[in-house]
C-alpha cells in the first residue's frame, strides 16, 4: 500500500511541470474494440483511449506517427492516461496497443537523446524509468496487443505488461536490440527481460541485439501467443477475461511480489540510474553513434 501511494505521488510530481500547456483531446462518441456503441473515447493527441466500463476494460491506443518513438511528450501524454484508468474504479484491465500500422513501438526516441544538454537527458530518463515502474507495478491487468514490430524500448514496454499477444507476421520481430545502435540496455531493462525469459537466453539476446520473429518469439518466451493479425485484438480480449476473472485483491498482491524485487532495485538505485546514462549518452562516441544511425534513417526517408 505504502509503495502504491509513494509511486502515485511521485508520478504527479514529476508529470506536472511536463503537463503544463498539454492539449488533451476533446472525447469523441464511438465504439470502443469490442464494446459496446456510444462508448466516450478520451485521450490526447498522441495516446487514445476508447474505454468499455461494462467489461471493465480499456483498450490504450499508440498513435504517435511515424513509429510510436517513445518521445518525452508521449511518455507523459501515457502516463496520464495511466493514472486516469487506475485511479477509476470501473477500470480493472487495460489492451496496450498500436494506432499507427505495422509498428507497436520503435522504442526510445533517439533524438532526445542525441544533441541535447545533459539537463534534458535527465528529464528524459526520469519519463522512462516512471513509465516503466508504473507500467511494471500497475494495480491493472495490462495485456500488449503487439500489432507490429517492437525493438528495443517498444519490446521493454512490452515486457511490462502481464501478457503478451503478437500478431503472426514475419516482419513483426520484437527484442532489446540496444547493441546494435552501439548503447546498452540498463540493468532494469536486463532484470525485466531475465524476469520474462530467463538469465541465458537473455545474455544472448542482449549480447547480440537479437530481433526475435513471431515464431522464436513465443519459442523464447518473449511472447505468450502468437495468432492470426485479425485476432489479436479479440485474442487480448479473452485472454483479459481469464485474468479478470480472479479475484483483483489476490491477482495484485501476487503481482507485487514477483515485480516488487525487481522494481526496489530501481527505487533505490534511481539517481544513480539517471547518472550512468548521462555520462555514457554524453560520451563522443555515443553521440556519434547515435547521430550516425539518424543520418541513416534520414537518407532512407530521402
Amino acid at each position: 500500500m505504502a509503495l502504491a501511494v509513494g509511486m502515485r505521488v511521485l508520478t504527479r510530481a514529476l508529470l506536472r511541470p511536463w503537463a503544463r500547456g498539454l492539449r488533451v483531446a476533446p472525447g469523441r462518441t464511438g465504439p470502443a474494440a469490442g464494446g459496446g456503441d456510444g462508448m466516450r473515447c478520451f485521450g490526447s493527441p498522441r495516446v487514445l483511449v476508447e474505454p468499455d466500463p461494462a467489461a471493465g476494460v480499456a483498450v490504450v491506443k499508440m498513435r504517435n506517427p511515424p513509429v510510436n518513438s517513445l518521445s518525452l511528450e508521449f511518455l507523459t501524454e501515457l502516463l496520464i492516461s495511466l493514472e486516469k484508468l487506475e485511479n477509476d474504479k470501473t477500470f480493472h484491465g487495460i489492451i496496450l496497443t498500436s494506432d499507427c500500422p505495422g509498428i507497436f513501438s520503435a522504442g526510445l526516441d533517439l533524438t532526445e537523446m542525441c544533441g541535447r544538454k545533459p539537463e534534458h537527458y535527465v528529464e528524459y530518463w526520469k519519463a522512462v524509468q516512471e513509465t516503466w515502474l508504473r507500467f511494471y507495478l500497475s494495480n491493472l491487468v495490462v495485456i500488449a496487443a503487439i500489432n507490429g514490430v517492437s525493438p528495443a524500448g517498444g519490446c521493454l514496454l512490452s515486457l511490462t505488461c502481464d501478457y503478451r499477444v503478437l500478431a503472426n507476421n514475419p516482419k513483426y520481430t520484437i527484442g532489446l536490440n540496444e547493441t546494435l545502435l552501439g548503447i546498452v540496455a540498463p540493468f532494469w531493462f536486463k532484470d525485466t527481460m531475465v524476469n520474462t525469459i530467463g538469465h541465458r537466453a537473455t545474455e544472448r539476446a542482449l549480447q547480440l541485439g537479437l530481433l526475435f520473429p513471431p515464431a522464436e518469439a513465443l519459442r523464447v518466451g518473449v511472447v505468450d501467443q502468437v495468432v492470426p493479425e485479425d485476432q489479436v485484438q479479440s485474442t487480448a480480449r479473452s485472454v483479459m477475461a481469464q485474468w479478470l476473472a480472479i479475484p483483483d485483491h489476490a491477482r495484485q498482491l501476487t503481482k507485487t511480489l514477483m515485480r516488487k524485487p525487481t522494481a526496489d532495485r530501481l527505487l533505490t538505485e534511481r539517481d544513480a540510474d539517471i547518472q550512468t546514462f548521462v555520462r555514457f549518452i554524453c560520451r563522443d562516441s555515443v553521440q556519434k553513434s547515435l547521430h550516425a544511425y539518424l543520418e541513416k534513417l534520414k537518407q532512407k526517408k530521402g
